[in-house]
């Protein structure tokens, strides 16, 4: 076995140890309060695909979108409101995203991301 071949099995299994954490996030526009939530199965990458689509003008949301357009990025603040147990079955986990995503829109009278 080459030592090329170590590294790969090495570096493989350190991904397959990485926990991957579902849950609730909010953007919030820190000028004008404005509040919009989302739901994640991988928390950790989130973030950085919300804020390369908004930098790029290609985020879906239009609400969003245009309160990007409207400030500075850094009037932005992204926060993990809740997370999710891992869960084994992955219908329970999307099921347990949908409630809670739910629950935390009408606590916070914010908007769907």
């Amino acid at each position: 076995m080459t030592m090329k071949n170590v590294d790969r099995k090495a570096a493989l299994a350190a991904y397959k140890e990485i926990k991957v954490e579902a849950g609730i996030y909010s953007v919030k526009c820190l000028p004008t309060g404005q509040v919009w939530l989302g739901s994640a199965p991988n928390l950790a990458k989130i973030q950085n695909r919300i804020w390369f689509s908004l930098r790029n003008n290609g985020y879906p949301g239009r609400s969003l979108q245009k309160a990007w357009a409207e400030h500075d990025a850094s009037d932005f603040a992204f926060e993990i409101v809740d997370r999710i147990d891992e869960e084994a079955d992955a219908y329970l986990r999307s099921a347990e995203l949908k409630k809670r995503l739910a629950e935390w829109l009408e606590k916070l009278h914010a908007e769907l991301v």
